[in-house]
């Protein structure tokens, strides 16, 4: 017998389900057809267990004369009218009050653990979609369950299959073009320095840079290189301060300030998102003043210049990919319009928010807030 082992759970729940309905309807009715045949058992049982006479002695009511036991009983007889006690109408309207009470009592308990037990499906399925904003690679969902589950978590697989498809298509897209576009650049400078005007040279060199820094730019935001990079415990205050000293050094007026515990991030693409900021205030209000702080649950950024601002209508508006306040795109004024989009990227992939506002007394304020607890794992 020490051989034998008590079949698991799994094992019950395996057969038992061989034996119910395959659709959420089927199942339902199975359940509300045992919670009504209980109520009816439970109710009967309660009615005869509560019932006139149950667990006590009849006596003689008021009127009635007991004889003498007869020879061989113990017991006195007792004449009654019928051949029955006749019932009490207050006892009967009590038990029809029991029945309807132990019947809806049964439903109630049956619907609310059918709403539990049906529900359970749709609570998988939502958070396997939260899971799939976070990390797109997740393992699929198991298939099975009901009809209507197991449908709907194979069209779930399909769906993060055909994403996945695209994602890496997406990526070898990028990468082509990358290559095809860089080797006529290449080129290009090459032959820009056999130029004998150093004025021609000059301004084909700056053409050069400005399509090189579009192409950059654009193939960045396709490719969404922030995605790829595992998660460290991040110094930010060290990156900040790096961050300022390289700004520093390319004669740039970019200051740091306060401090914070390191935090879970990506410190390539973290290091983007802020340089872009830092970027923008440098070039649209000549220097950027950065802030550091920690409220314990989440780590805020900001990056502050003394430039125009932004219109209160375009605080928004200027977070849209290739959108620009001025409606040309001349070369002094710099970019194509992706420095906010892509700061505003990488912050949602931390689970964190850009919020842009601009300073009482001149300036735009862009901060980048950071939560300690992000949805994705390091």
């Amino acid at each position: 017998m020490g051989g034998l082992r008590r079949p698991s759970a799994s094992f019950w729940h395996a057969h038992l389900a061989r034996w119910l309905p395959a659709t959420l309807l089927g199942r339902l009715s199975l359940l509300l057809f045992v919670a009504v045949l209980a109520s009816h058992v439970l109710a009967l049982t309660l009615m005869f267990e509560l019932g006139p006479g149950h667990g006590a002695p009849l006596r003689p009511p008021p009127g009635l004369r007991a004889e003498p036991a007869a020879a061989g009983l113990a017991k006195p007889l007792l004449h009654v009218p019928n051949d029955r006690a006749p019932p009490r109408p207050g006892l009967w309207q009590a038990g029809l009050v029991l029945d309807i009470g132990v019947r809806l009592a049964a439903l109630m308990l049956a619907a609310w653990w059918a709403a539990r037990w049906l529900s359970q499906p749709l609570h998988r399925l939502a958070s396997a979609a939260r899971e799939l904003g976070a990390d797109i690679r997740r393992p699929p969902l198991p298939e099975d369950g009901t009809t209507e589950c197991r449908e709907a978590s194979r069209v779930f697989n399909q769906m993060q299959a055909r994403i996945c498809q695209q994602l890496d298509e997406r990526d070898r897209f990028v990468a082509a073009v990358s290559h095809d576009l860089r080797t006529p650049l290449t080129r290009l400078r090459l032959r820009v320095e056999s130029l004998h005007d150093d004025g021609e040279r000059r301004h084909f060199t700056r053409d050069i840079a400005e399509m090189d820094a579009m192409i950059t730019a654009t193939l960045d935001h396709l490719r969404g290189v922030a995605s790829a990079e595992p998660m460290v415990l991040l110094d930010i205050q060290a990156l900040l301060e790096c961050l300022a000293d390289d700004e520093q050094a390319c004669g740039h007026s970019v200051t740091m300030a306060g401090d914070a515990a390191p935090l879970p991030a990506q410190a390539g693409a973290l290091r983007r998102c802020i340089g872009n900021l830092v970027g923008n205030a440098v070039r649209y209000g000549g220097g950027a003043e950065i802030t550091l702080s920690d409220s314990g649950d989440a780590v805020r950024i900001s990056v502050r210049d003394h430039g125009p601002g932004l219109p209160a209508q375009e605080l928004d508006k200027v977070l849209q990919p290739y959108y620009r306040v001025e409606a040309s795109r001349n070369r002094h004024s710099g970019g194509v319009g992706l420095g906010l989009s892509i700061a505003n990227d990488i912050a949602e992939r931390h689970g964190g928010r850009l919020e842009l506002r601009n300073a009482p007394d001149g300036g735009l304020i862009a901060t980048t807030v950071l939560p300690r607890a992000p949805s994705r794992h390091y």
